[in-house]
C-alpha cells in the first residue's frame, strides 16, 4: 500500500485511517486474553509463551510518499510465518544502501512490559490509540524522508547517515511504558543528531581526495553503481571499502558508511561542471548531434573492426568536443567504442567461420567427386581405343598433361605386373 502519491513526499496519515473517516480501513482482532500469557517455569520454551504472543500490531511508512498507516496480524499465525503478515520489509533486512521498491518499511509493537517484580503485562492498541501515536511520529517520518539520497535518473532511495538517524528515532518513539496508573506512556519524539559512527560516503572522500578514482568523471551510470555496490571478502563494503583496498589501506573498526551511489554521482556532477552526463551509446545513437557527429567522422566504407587503438582515441576526442559543443559529458566512451570494435570484429569472426565451414564441406565433396573421376579416367584409358591426351582431358575437366602423365603412370604399373 502506497497511500496517495505525492511529488513533494509529505508525511501523512493514509486516507481511511483517520478519525473522521471513522477508521475504516483498519479492523483489529486481537486474541482472546486467555491466550496470552508467559509462564517463566515452563521447562520447554515453547510452552512459556501462550499462541496470543505471536499478535503483532504495527505501523507501515511508504518513504517514497510519507504515506503512514497501522494495522495488525493474525494471531493465529506462528513464528517466522508472521512477517509475511507485514505491510512491508523490516528496516534491518534492507540495510543501509538502496531502499527496495516498493519503499514500505513496518515498526513491529511491542506488547509486553515486565516490572520490576517480573510480572508481564500486554497491552493491545485501539484505532484512535495508534492513530494518536502516529499523529506524534509524522515529524521523524518526514525527517526520514527529506533526509533521504534521491540518487540517478529514476530518483531511487538510498539511506543517507541522517535518515538512518531519524529512522532509530523513529523506532524508539514507538516504544511505550506503562506509568504507575497503568497508563500507556510513549516516549516524546527526539530529533538526534547524527551519531559520529554514521559516516556519509561524500565526507569520508572530501576528508580523503586522493582516494578518489579520476575514472568516476567519465563513468556510466552501471559503473558508478558497480562501484556502490562494491563487497570485500572482509572489512568494509561499498565505496570505502573500493578504494582503501586499491590503496592498500585499513579502515578503523566501527563506522557505518553512507550515501554510497550519491557520492559518485555527486563526484561525476561536480567534474562535470554543470554539464550533463550521458553514456556515449545513447548520444551518438539517438541524439542529433551524436549521430551528426558519428556521420562526420566515419570514412565511406570504412569499418571500426579494422581501426587500432589509436584511431579510436582519435574519435573519442573527436566525439568529446562534439558533446561538449551540445552542453553533454560523455560517459564510457572509451568503452562503448572498444565494445563497437568488438562487436564488428566478432562479425567478421563470424563470417570467417562461415567461409571455413563451407570450404571444408566443399572439400570433402571435391574429395569424393575426384575419386569417382580418378576411378572412371583409369577405365577410360585402359581401353587404347586410340584417343589421345587432348579428347580424354576435355571430358574429365583436366590438362592433357595430367592425363598424360595419369597415363604414364598406368603404364608403369602395368609393366611392373607384367614383370613380376
Amino acid at each position: 500500500m502506497s497511500g496517495t502519491e505525492h511529488s513533494n513526499p509529505t508525511a501523512h496519515v493514509v486516507v481511511g485511517y483517520t478519525p473522521q473517516d471513522a477508521f475504516v480501513a483498519v479492523q483489529f482482532s486481537p486474541p482472546p486474553a486467555e491466550y496470552v500469557w508467559h509462564d517463566r517455569q515452563a521447562e520447554h520454551r515453547r510452552e512459556r509463551f501462550g499462541p496470543g504472543n505471536c499478535y503483532q500490531q504495527w505501523l507501515a511508512v511508504d518513504v517514497a510518499t510519507g504515506a503512514v498507516w497501522f494495522g495488525d496480524t493474525d494471531w493465529r499465525t506462528q513464528g517466522e510465518e508472521a512477517a509475511d503478515w507485514l505491510p512491508g520489509r523490516l528496516r534491518a533486512e534492507v540495510g543501509d544502501g538502496a531502499l527496495p521498491s516498493p519503499a514500505v518499511l513496518a515498526v513491529p509493537l511491542a506488547h509486553r512490559v515486565a516490572d520490576d517484580r517480573g510480572s508481564d503485562t500486554w497491552r493491545f492498541f485501539s484505532v484512535e490509540e495508534l492513530h494518536a501515536l502516529v499523529r506524534r511520529v509524522l515529524p521523524l517520518v518526514q525527517r526520514v524522508i527529506d533526509s533521504l539520497h534521491r540518487v540517478g535518473p529514476g530518483g531511487v532511495s538510498e539511506w543517507s547517515a541522517e535518515a538512518a538517524t531519524a529512522w532509530t528515532d523513529l523506532e524508539q518513539a514507538c516504544r511505550f511504558t506503562l506509568d504507575a496508573t497503568g497508563a500507556v506512556a510513549w516516549p516524546d519524539p527526539r530529533m538526534s543528531a547524527v551519531p559520529a559512527w554514521r559516516v556519509e560516503v561524500r565526507d569520508f572522500l572530501a576528508r580523503n581526495p586522493e582516494l578518489c578514482d579520476p575514472a568516476w568523471a567519465a563513468a556510466t551510470d552501471a559503473e558508478l553503481d558497480a562501484c556502490a555496490a562494491y563487497e570485500a571478502d572482509s572489512g568494509y563494503d561499498g565505496v570505502p571499502g573500493l578504494v582503501c583496498a586499491a590503496a592498500g589501506i585499513r579502515i578503523e573498526e566501527g563506522y557505518t558508511f553512507y550515501g554510497h551511489r550519491a557520492a559518485l554521482y555527486a563526484y561525476r556532477a561536480a567534474a562535470c561542471g554543470g554539464r550533463t552526463p550521458v553514456e556515449a551509446g545513447l548520444w551518438l545513437q539517438s541524439s542529433d548531434a551524436g549521430r551528426a557527429s558519428w556521420e562526420g567522422a566515419k570514412v565511406v566504407g570504412a569499418s571500426l573492426a579494422d581501426a587500432p587503438d589509436c584511431v579510436l582515441d582519435h574519435l573519442a576526442e573527436t566525439f568529446r568536443g562534439a558533446a561538449a559543443d551540445d552542453g553533454v559529458v560523455l560517459t564510457g566512451l572509451a568503452a562503448h567504442l572498444r565494445q563497437q570494435r568488438a562487436e564488428e570484429r566478432a562479425a567478421v569472426d563470424d563470417t570467417l567461420a562461415a567461409t571455413g565451414e563451407e570450404l571444408q564441406r566443399l572439400e570433402e565433396l571435391l574429395k569424393d567427386v575426384r575419386l569417382v573421376r580418378n576411378t572412371v579416367l583409369t577405365r577410360v584409358l585402359s581401353w587404347t581405343d586410340g584417343r589421345d591426351d587432348e579428347a580424354i582431358a576435355r571430358l574429365a575437366a583436366m590438362s592433357p598433361v595430367a592425363v598424360a602423365e595419369w597415363r604414364e603412370r598406368l603404364t608403369a604399373d602395368g609393366n611392373v605386373r607384367s614383370e613380376a
